[in-house]
């Protein structure tokens, strides 16, 4: 069953599990969001629900904004998705979506808008290197340098590293896992980091991809036809003191 709401990151933390080892996760305040639209794929050609997130004064939207969610209603909000979903169908306009919707073990891909760091050069925003400062010259030692072409083809390929704006665009990391949910608080906990600052609104989807199940240690096997797994009577280990 594919899930998804619409959040907000907190912030990072660590904490223990029960063997007492250590795991750093994001907390994020997940919803309470509201379904403002439906999409079927018979009016509309395919499967979707729109959410609302963060309650906000109509004094703060456009006329097509609150006209928008007046017609489907709901309480205005400030932020709205669009997900496509499998099983759009189970839910109707007006439901509220908590954090309860995911549970410890799920697996999913969260999409948030990674800071923005402004105009850099290649330095910063491509590891490039730079020439040796005792080499002279001038101040030119971050510079890109020449990369442009003879006479063919008397250009610069589209693709190529340089300055220009870095950050500010939208990232997704895929297959996450839910470390733990507070329904109560409406936070959940996912492993590792998301992109986007403090305070940056996130969305989190069911994973897109196939988690496959751990088969057994690292190293240990049970099948009798590999080496792992047979008794070398010639190690020290194996031989009876």
């Amino acid at each position: 069953m594919e899930k998804a709401i619409i959040g907000k990151k907190v912030g990072m933390t660590q904490i223990f599990d029960d063997a007492g080892k250590v795991i750093p996760v994001t907390v994020i305040q997940a919803g309470p969001c509201v379904v403002v639209q439906k999409k079927t794929a018979e009016k509309d050609g395919y499967d979707a629900v729109q959410l609302g997130f963060e309650d906000v004064p109509e004094r703060k939207l456009t006329k097509p904004e609150a006209g928008h969610l007046k017609k489907a209603g709901v309480p205005l909000k400030k932020v709205l998705r669009e997900f496509k979903l499998s099983n759009a169908a189970s839910v109707n306009v007006g439901d509220e979506l908590k954090a309860d919707i995911f549970a410890p073990g799920d697996h999913v891909d969260v999409t948030g808008t990674s800071k923005g760091k402004g105009y850099a050069g290649v330095i910063k925003r491509w590891n490039a290197g730079r020439t040796p400062m005792t080499h002279g010259g001038g101040p030119v030692h971050r510079h890109a340098g020449s990369m442009g072409s003879t006479t063919d083809p008397s250009r610069i390929f589209k693709g190529k590293m340089g300055a220009g704006q870095l950050g500010a665009e939208q990232i997704t990391v895929q297959n996450l896992d839910v470390v733990s949910s507070d329904p109560e608080l409406g936070l959940v906990a996912v492993r590792g980091a998301v992109p986007g600052p403090r305070g940056g609104i996130v969305c989190i989807k069911s994973s897109v991809k196939k988690v496959l199940a751990k088969k057994g240690e690292a190293g240990v096997s049970v099948n009798p036809q590999k080496a792992s797994a047979r008794v070398n009577p010639q190690k020290a280990s194996a031989r009876k003191a």
